[in-house]
C-alpha cells in the first residue's frame, strides 16, 4: 500500500489514514489509487469488524482533487495527450464511496480540519462522523465549475435534506463543525486534541458490537430510503429474519439473561 495512505488492521478495526498533510492531503493519482485499495480490502476482509477513516495532520481532513496535478492533466490533454482526466470519478472516487457504503460492517469518520470536495464527499460515506471543533465543510465543485462526485449527490442531501443540499452546491462555503453538528453532519463533536482518542473509541465500540445486525441496518437504512414503506417492511422482515437466526442473536439474548456483557463473534 502506497505511503500516501497507510492502512493497518488492530484486534478487528481497521484504520484507512489519508497521509498527504503537506498537501492538506487533497488526493493526487497515487492517493486515490491507494485509498480504493485499502477500502476495498477493509470491506472485504473477514477478520475487519469495523473501519476508522482518518488523516494526518490538523489543517485538513482531504480538500478533494490535487489540483496542482490536475492542472498538468488538462494541459497534457489540451496538448493531444489521451489523459482521461474525469476517469477518475469512475476509476477512483465512485469505488472508494461504493466501498465504504457497502461495506457489511460500521464506518467511522474523523474528521481533524477541511474536508472540501471528495473529502467532504468521504466523510458523508461513513456511518458515523466524529469531528473535531476545528474542522470545516466546503462542497467546493462549483468554485472550479464542477459538478457533484464521490457521492454527494446522494449522501448530503440525505443528510441535510435537499434544500440545504442545493444551497451548499450552488454557493460553496467553509461551514463550521459547529454548523455541522447542528445540521447532522457531524454526529460527535469533541475538541481537536481529542479527536483521534474518541473516534478510535467509537469505532472500537462498534468493532465489538454485533456486526451482522450492524450490516443488516446499513443495509435496511440504505433500502428505506429509496422504497416504499411497504417494500421497506418487507426488507425488515428478511433481515430480521436472517438476524434472529445468528450466534450472536443468542449471545445476546443469554447475556441479557445473565445480566453479562455479550461477546460478539460475527455470524
Amino acid at each position: 500500500m502506497a505511503d500516501t495512505v497507510l492502512y493497518e488492521v488492530n484486534d478487528g478495526l481497521a484504520t484507512i489514514t489519508l497521509n498527504r498533510p503537506e498537501a492538506m492531503n487533497a488526493m493526487n493519482t497515487e492517493a486515490k489509487v491507494a485509498l480504493r485499495d485499502a477500502a476495498r480490502e477493509a470491506a472485504a476482509d473477514g477478520a475487519v469488524r469495523a473501519i476508522l477513516l482518518t488523516a494526518a495532520g490538523e489543517r485538513a481532513f482531504c480538500v478533494g482533487q490535487d489540483l496542482k496535478e490536475h492542472i498538468g492533466l488538462l494541459q497534457s490533454q489540451d496538448a493531444g495527450s489521451d489523459a482521461g482526466v474525469m476517469s477518475t470519478v469512475r476509476e477512483h472516487y465512485n469505488p472508494i464511496v461504493r466501498a465504504l457504503t457497502g461495506a457489511a460492517k460500521p464506518v467511522v469518520a474523523a474528521v481533524n480540519g477541511v474536508a472540501a470536495g471528495a473529502g467532504f464527499g468521504f466523510a458523508l460515506a461513513a456511518d458515523f462522523r466524529v469531528v473535531a471543533d476545528t474542522a470545516a465543510f466546503n462542497t467546493s465543485f462549483a468554485g472550479v465549475a464542477l459538478t457533484a462526485d464521490s457521492g454527494i449527490s446522494w449522501t448530503l442531501p440525505r443528510v441535510v435534506g435537499a434544500s440545504r443540499a442545493a444551497d451548499l452546491l450552488l454557493f460553496p462555503r467553509s461551514i463550521s463543525a459547529q454548523q455541522a453538528f447542528e445540521w447532522g453532519i457531524a454526529n460527535r463533536l469533541v475538541p481537536q486534541a481529542e479527536l483521534r482518542a474518541e473516534a478510535e473509541k467509537t469505532a472500537r465500540s462498534l468493532a465489538e458490537g454485533p456486526t451482522l445486525a450492524y450490516a443488516a441496518l446499513k443495509e435496511s437504512l440504505a433500502y428505506g430510503l429509496s422504497h416504499s414503506l411497504d417494500e421497506s417492511l418487507e426488507k425488515e422482515d428478511e433481515l430480521q429474519t436472517r438476524a434472529g437466526a445468528s450466534q450472536d442473536h443468542r449471545i445476546a439474548v443469554q447475556a441479557f439473561v445473565n445480566k453479562e456483557k455479550p461477546a460478539y463473534l460475527g455470524r
